[in-house]
């Protein structure tokens, strides 16, 4: 078989099959311990009070919005206003913000590090109105953070949340602190290319408890039940009012219209074999990434190589095609993965690009030029910490065959 670098690897090792034989075991496979075990430890480690899992980063996305638009606390937050977030990220972002009931506007982006800028985001609140803007929802894109700083004095020069998408940047810091915990809340993927591995499953990270609450009931079909851990065969169901007949049980009492984002117990505890190694897989992934600026040095007249720092956990290796570049990224790419090196370009401009939102084009078109630029012009291979040192070489031997 001819080797292939792959942009994401999954490896099970004794952890993994023990945390899984454990729940084929237990004979509850659905949410269970697992679940309640990996929601506190994941909300400790990115330094969160609590936080509920669900069965996808998308889930989490339009979990989090949904319980924002429901709890009265937030009047701003609701149906019909706009949403100021990324252009360049996957669709999911966009997607869960329509679902919800709300508008995207998008603002530039910083070419180099993805992040939103904050001069175009102001603009992109001031444009719109800010009695109509809700939320601002900035994505910590392939494990760059935002400028929270800036973001949160826009927020509150203008009565707004701040929603963070930490899909991509597990355990990325900014001034020392992880991203995830500066909004009211931030959402979480663990697909299987992501630094934290479970298959399919996500979370929605808040240190408000109400909030949380809103969460637990609306993942769960709007139920009245919000408790962290279900106690009901231990010591009785403590939702319960006295009143209560058994046609009033709280797990077949809805008190909002929610959803079924409930994931599997499977998921949870490869989640939490995982995270016991977060910081030995994100050091991995940081020395991956600084391996192959120095591997690749050579070919940075047309290529922009990825900013490092220590401070960041890598999602992937993103690179973008300098301005200046006889290098045509379609022609490339398929080169690249002729010669066994996975890659994917950088999602594109959402409004500009993706067919679903082609009604936004001509409104952003000449608007959102770094974006524009990158989404035309980047694209990522992977850093995973199942690289060995001869697949890097293996990569920049691709490189330069391709580059000369």
């Amino acid at each position: 078989m001819k080797r292939r670098i792959r942009i994401g690897e999954i490896a099970l090792g004794a952890d993994e099959k023990e945390a899984l034989m454990s729940v084929i075991e237990s004979g509850h496979i659905t949410e269970g311990d697992w679940a309640y075990r990996f929601e506190n430890e994941f909300a400790e480690y990115i330094g969160t009070d609590g936080g509920v899992i669900t069965n996808s980063g998308s889930s989490s996305l339009l979990l989090g919005l949904t319980a924002l638009i429901v709890d009265e606390r937030f009047p701003k937050i609701v149906r019909g206003k706009k949403v100021i977030t990324s252009p360049v990220t996957y669709a999911a972002t966009s997607n869960a913000i329509v679902l919800a009931g709300m508008q995207p506007v998008y603002a530039d982006i910083d070419p180099l590090t993805f992040k939103l800028l904050p001069e175009s985001v102001e603009q992109a609140v001031r444009e719109s109105g800010a009695d109509d803007v809700a939320l601002i929802l900035p994505v910590h894109l392939m494990g760059y953070p935002n400028d929270m700083d800036s973001l949160l004095d826009i927020a509150r020069r203008h009565d707004l949340q701040v929603f963070e998408d930490s899909a991509q940047s597990h355990g990325t810091l900014y001034k020392g602190q992880k991203v995830g915990t500066f909004g009211i809340c931030s959402a979480y993927s663990f697909y299987v290319a992501h630094n934290i591995q479970a298959g399919e499953m996500g979370a929605v990270l808040t240190s408000d408890s109400r909030l949380e609450g809103l969460m637990r009931s609306l993942k769960s079909n709007g139920r009245r039940c919000t408790c962290r851990r279900c106690v009901r065969n231990k010591t009785g169901c403590v939702m319960m009012k006295p009143e209560d007949d058994e046609f009033h049980d709280p797990r077949f009492m809805h008190t909002h219209i929610g959803y079924n984002f409930k994931t599997m117990d499977f998921c949870a505890a490869l989640g939490c074999a995982m995270l016991a190694k977060a910081e030995q897989i994100r050091a991995a992934r940081l020395e991956n990434v600084r391996k192959l600026n120095e591997l690749l040095d050579d070919f940075s007249d047309d290529l922009r190589l990825p900013l490092f720092s220590e401070d960041y956990s890598y999602l992937g290796y993103p690179v973008v095609i300098r301005k200046d570049s006889r290098v045509i990224r379609a022609n490339f790419l398929k080169k690249l993965d002729r010669e066994g090196v996975e890659n994917r370009p950088l999602f594109g401009c959402i409004p500009l690009h993706q067919q679903a939102y082609s009604h936004l084009r001509e409104q952003y078109l000449g608007r959102l030029p770094n974006a524009e630029y990158v989404g035309t012009h980047g694209f990522y291979i992977g850093c995973h910490q199942f690289m060995e040192d001869e697949d890097l070489e293996f990569i920049a031997k691709a490189f330069r065959k391709i580059l000369g």
